[in-house]
């Protein structure tokens, strides 16, 4: 699919073989505080969850897709569309890169991507993400991709003893 095509990375659907990834990604806790997890997912629970990405958007609510490498075919990350809202024309959008691959301009064209394919094949109308005020890297990589800064959620995020605020970034269909 071409519309999911990009210079150095392209987007695909899950697939058997992204058991590891996930299982490394999930359980990392670095990265539970973006994915609000408190405890880590088994291969057993990752493997069904996998059987199940085949559910469309429609009855999963959610779409995650994997971040491939171009050149080496590799999975770097997951962007994902989740709180779906088929009424309203509207979903939460997520990115992760794998901690190796980033800083190496991943991350922006895979949101540039994904953005794309979100108004014009599932045709939504506006794009949320939910960013803690600590997460710099992501602040400015929505805010490069256009996203507006329209509000912050005080003390919202509890994460190693700590309160953070976490900033509600919007992005409406031209």
């Amino acid at each position: 699919m071409k519309t999911l095509k990009g210079n150095t990375i392209h987007l695909r659907a899950l697939e058997p073989e992204d058991l590891n990834f996930l299982y490394a990604i999930e359980n990392n806790e670095s990265f539970w505080e973006v994915s609000h997890t408190q405890t880590p997912f088994s291969k057993f629970i990752l493997k069904q969850y996998l059987e199940n990405a085949h559910l469309d958007i429609y009855e999963a609510k959610q779409l995650r897709l994997m971040i491939i490498e171009s050149n080496s075919d590799l999975p770097i990350g997951m962007i994902d569309l989740f709180d779906y809202n088929p009424q309203h024309k509207r979903a939460g959008i997520g990115i992760l890169i794998h901690p190796d691959f980033q800083k190496k301009g991943y991350a922006a064209e895979s949101l540039s991507i994904f953005i794309n394919y979100a108004f014009t094949h599932i045709n939504l109308h506006q794009l949320y993400a939910n960013i803690t005020s600590k997460n710099t890297n992501s602040l400015n990589l929505f805010t490069k991709l256009n996203f507006k800064k329209i509000g912050t959620k005080k003390d919202w995020v509890y994460s190693n003893g700590k309160f953070i605020d976490e900033i509600l970034f919007q992005l409406i269909k031209q």
